[in-house]
């Protein structure tokens, strides 16, 4: 990808899933850039000349303050996903974002990138997507140029398929026949590297594969080796789960069961993009 040494880009949400593979791509396209994080220890390989490892934490806005001078773009990835620090998706999905929106306003920046997921607006209702919505409203409303990615689901999110596939069994809701394509997180950063140039507000996109549960299934048995065991549980099952989580659990415990349980109910089909196979990924793991 041709890129140009005027661009300076603030990552934050380095450390997860997504973020690492963005932080590998910006040192690969020789971009300057800063990355952010509340713990750098894992961050020294990505020093150089042209990327500094900064410590701040985007839910203390204190944290922030100057981040962004000479900044032209902020990429975030910043949510919660299985943490255990006592957030909620409030604080951490919209308000850690906002603050850092701020902070991006206060200094000039011109552009704002953030991933958040596919049909969300649809789906408000949920935990998780009631604060990414939240925020995507206040991107909208920044007066910034912004991006907003919906990916099609990442592939870390299919390693819950491979866990069940240990004990030989799937367990789906419904007939399995449901159609989407998760993308890795390797070509989702070459995405989100494209999107500083783009001129969309909103980019929706998946892995290159289109695959139906049942697929999804017979690849985790095979990975591990089992013969192909898959259960098709009612939905009244599935409702009942959910019901019961949101009844007797924290949002923290149910909000990533809900979406993932929610949004396998029906097709969820995005603009293909990348190389990179689910089937391989899966005996990677394996």
């Amino acid at each position: 990808m041709n890129t140009t040494n005027s661009k300076t880009v603030l990552l934050a949400g380095v450390t997860g899933y997504l973020g690492g593979y963005i932080a590998k791509a910006l040192v690969e396209d020789n971009f300057k850039a800063k990355l952010i994080a509340r713990s750098t220890k894992t961050l020294k390989s990505f020093e150089s000349k042209t990327i500094k490892i900064i410590k701040a934490e985007v839910t203390k806005p204190d944290t922030l303050y100057g981040i962004c001078e000479g900044v032209t773009t902020v990429i975030s990835t910043v949510g919660i996903t299985r943490q255990k620090d006592g957030l909620t998706y409030m604080d951490v999905d919209y308000q850690a974002n906002l603050n850092l929106l701020n902070e991006a306003k206060r200094a000039g920046v011109k552009k704002f990138i953030y991933v958040s997921a596919i049909n969300g607006n649809k789906y408000r209702h949920l935990k998780i997507f009631e604060a990414k919505e939240k925020f995507v409203d206040a991107l909208r409303n920044s007066g910034l140029e912004y991006v907003v990615i919906r990916p099609n689901g990442f592939f870390s999110d299919m390693k819950d398929f491979l866990d069940m596939a240990k004990n030989g069994k799937i367990y789906l809701f419904g007939n399995g026949e449901q159609k989407f394509n998760p993308i890795h997180g390797e070509d989702l950063a070459i995405v989100c590297l494209q999107a500083i140039k783009s001129t969309s507000n909103e980019i929706i996109v998946g892995g290159p594969d289109i695959l139906t549960l049942n697929e999804i299934g017979e690849m985790a048995l095979d990975a591990h080796q089992k013969p192909i065991k898959i259960i098709h549980l009612p939905d009244w099952v599935r409702k009942f789960v959910i019901w019961t989580l949101r009844t007797f659990t924290t949002s923290k415990t149910y909000g990533p069961i809900e979406f993932f349980l929610t949004l396998m109910t029906e097709d969820n089909i995005a603009p293909r993009f990348g190389t990179r196979r689910l089937y391989k990924f899966f005996r990677e793991q394996t």
